[in-house]
């Protein structure tokens, strides 16, 4: 009597809905995890662009890189790894008793896990004369949120000497700091009463104000813009207290909110995002997950908590991939990291500085306006629960370190941790940096694993370090250079 072989076991079919940077490094976890040798991986993406480096598209406005560079996977590595990438493929809904998603083209595409990243989108402050009778945007008005959105920006540069930016947050701040250099005059507005009121004080705030003065940028705090009329010189924008902005360009940069629109017609559970649990998935399906800007997090105290930044996103990339993998992992959404990626302006943030005051937090300061310097640690049962930074960023790196390891510090240390560093020896201080000492915040990448890559393609390819806000990169050269058989082959040329 003969034995039958054994059917072998069906391949699970995974649709990824977007195709951002939340998205690309689920991918390439799965990758890593070898997880196309036994699922089919299907990624949608909306836009017609290879998956790009959002983050960096005010270094493209800038003039610094050519949106090519920003290109974080060509189609042709996906179809390599056995990964099925549709660019231009906008998903019209879901269907989770069928368990399929159809296209706007009528495409349906089954799947058995879905994963939801449709990023955020952008949302109109409620300035009167933005939107024209037809319902479209006032040629002057200029969303920043995508590639298309910034070459159409760019497009229009040449025939422009003013430009005004409504929101003074990250992205605002890295916007007219770019159109600063790009020689537009431009004057940003802020409601609320210091830039970057959610991360920073007001001291540290007045510093960044005066820090974009000196480049050419000015800054209107504490008003709104309430309407953009056109007048024999051209477009207006008019402000609450009373003063008319003259202008060419009015770029919008406030008001981002979750993309949730077809989680809600997919009757998931949504709040301000969609709502998942510890392993991402969907508290309503647990076939459907979410990640990046879109999702949805539950603290322990029942408060709901999304993200804007890079790090938490491709933390939970990596906790996802491992759910998907049949891995015993969980996201607790503690790591939230943001670096201000825009020349002459350094800013990082870590955590969640008012929350953390709230909960009790004390708070140690430096500051030194002469120098443009101001950084705060919020520290609570002797850990960093939270910093901004303004200015120096020389210690950030031991300042994320010790706030991702949950150090318990000395009673002098966290006095000591925002002091200046100075390199011994009058040396290169990313040479003097320990290999545990974190490097890159966006991917929690050590000194010791940039040292240990030959070129700075291996580092990007095996590490991500620089693919996120970029502000690590200057740091990583100098390491790469620093490499003793590198040092060796130089001396003996």
């Amino acid at each position: 009597m003969t034995s039958r072989p054994h059917a072998a076991a069906p391949r699970r079919r995974l649709v990824v809905v977007g195709s951002g940077m939340a998205a690309t490094r689920l991918v390439e976890e799965l990758v890593a995890r070898r997880a196309p040798d036994r699922m089919d991986i299907t990624v949608l993406g909306d836009e017609h662009a290879p998956p790009y480096n959002r983050i960096l598209l005010s270094a493209v406005l800038e003039g610094t890189h050519r949106s090519e560079a920003l290109t974080l996977r060509a189609p042709e590595w996906y179809a390599g790894h056995g990964v099925d990438l549709r660019l231009g493929a906008r998903v019209l809904g879901v269907d989770r008793e069928r368990r399929d998603v159809m296209l706007v083209d009528g495409t349906l595409v089954e799947y058995d896990v879905l994963v939801l990243a449709t990023g955020s989108i952008p949302s109109l402050p409620p300035i009167r004369g933005l939107v024209r009778m037809d319902g479209s945007l006032h040629e002057a008005v200029h969303a920043f949120r995508s590639l298309d959105d910034c070459a159409r920006l760019v497009a229009a540069l040449p025939g422009s000497r003013r430009a005004v930016v409504v929101g003074g947050g990250l992205l605002g701040l890295q916007v007219a700091q770019a159109l600063g250099v790009r020689g537009i005059r431009t004057e940003v507005v802020e409601g609320a009463e210091h830039l970057l009121h959610r991360q920073v004080s007001a001291p540290a705030g007045r510093i960044l104000a005066r820090d974009l003065t000196k480049l050419g940028v000015a800054v209107y705090t504490g008003a709104r813009a309430v309407r953009l009329v056109d007048g024999p010189g051209g477009p207006a924008l008019r402000l609450d207290n009373g003063i008319a902005l003259d202008t060419d360009l009015v770029v919008l940069t406030a008001g981002g909110r979750p993309s949730t629109a077809l989680a809600r017609r997919a009757g998931l559970a949504v709040r301000c995002g969609i709502v998942v649990d510890d392993r991402l998935a969907s508290v309503t399906d647990p076939a459907v997950h979410a990640l990046g800007d879109c999702a949805e997090t539950v603290a322990s105290d029942g408060r709901g908590r999304t993200t804007g930044f890079v790090s938490p996103a491709w933390e939970q990339a990596g906790v996802l991939a491992g759910v998907l993998c049949d891995e015993d992992v969980t996201y607790d959404g503690a790591r939230i990291v943001a670096r201000l990626r825009a020349t002459d302006l350094e800013v990082a943030v870590l955590g969640d500085v008012a929350t953390e005051l709230a909960a009790g937090g004390e708070v140690v300061e430096v500051a030194n306006p002469v120098a443009g310097s101001h950084r705060r640690l919020v520290v609570r049962d002797g850990r960093i629960a939270a910093a901004a930074l303004v200015g120096d960023l020389s210690r950030i790196g031991l300042i994320t370190q010790h706030f991702d390891r949950r150090t318990v510090l000395g009673p002098h240390e966290p006095g000591d941790l925002l002091l200046p560093e100075r390199p011994r020896g009058g040396g290169n201080g990313a040479v003097d940096l320990p290999d545990d000492a974190e490097v890159c915040a966006c991917a929690g990448v050590a000194a010791g694993r940039i040292r240990a890559c030959s070129s700075l393609e291996q580092v990007r390819d095996t590490t991500r370090a620089t693919t996120g806000c970029g502000g690590c990169a200057s740091t990583v050269r100098r390491l790469l250079g620093s490499r003793p058989a590198l040092a060796t082959a130089q001396k003996g040329t």
